[in-house]
């Protein structure tokens, strides 16, 4: 499958660079939103990765190696052919809109943001952040599923350690504003709170 090497380097390989497969997936599935782009994705930037792995230094960070492979992947094939036209107003984005709102809630609890919480599901987190725009959405999951650091998120996607913070920053606040919505219920009616 993956060509001729030896077979210390297929062992390498398979221990350094494999077991991070199911990570790789999850952001790339995140990146694509559709299965089947995403383990393309995944196979593409496994098989560049093992095509280049005499450059892997050994003992550096093989998962974020990886990453930055499957991310420059993503930008220099999949985001062409998809282009999405996806504008966000920052004015329309409140630093403290969702306290603002919580102040608001009629709580069950006493605590009303573990009463917002409570009415949201996981679903919803996701297709929350499958709306986020491409820029935001990948440095928020590579944050908050992968838990990557700003200086390896900033070395992944090759920007700035201010980029990175600025994008989370903004991202943070949009999935905010889509969490709220959908906690209300879409349409201004709460959803029922997730049973504990």
């Amino acid at each position: 499958m993956f060509g001729k090497k030896t077979k210390s380097a297929k062992s390498l390989f398979e221990t350094e660079a494999l077991v991070h497969t199911d990570a790789l997936y999850r952001v790339a599935l995140r990146m694509t939103k559709n299965a089947s782009d995403a383990e393309d994705l995944v196979q593409e930037s496994l098989l560049k990765a093992y095509k280049s792995f005499d450059r892997f230094e050994a003992g550096t960070n093989a998962k974020a190696w990886l990453f930055r492979i499957m991310t420059n992947t993503f930008i220099n094939t999949y985001r062409a052919k998809q282009r999405e036209a996806t504008s966000v107003s920052f004015d329309e984005v409140d630093d403290n809109f969702l306290h603002s709102q919580l102040a608001d809630l009629p709580t069950g609890t006493g605590d009303p943001e573990k009463d917002f919480f409570n009415k949201i599901l996981d679903k919803d987190v996701e297709e929350a952040i499958d709306k986020l725009p491409e820029e935001f959405r990948v440095v928020v999951v590579l944050a908050f599923y992968e838990g990557f650091p700003y200086q390896e998120i900033a070395d992944i996607l090759g920007i700035q350690v201010g980029t990175v913070k600025s994008r989370l920053h903004r991202g943070r606040k949009i999935l905010q504003k889509l969490l709220w919505e959908y906690a209300r219920g879409g349409d201004g009616k709460s959803k029922e709170p997730a049973e504990s």
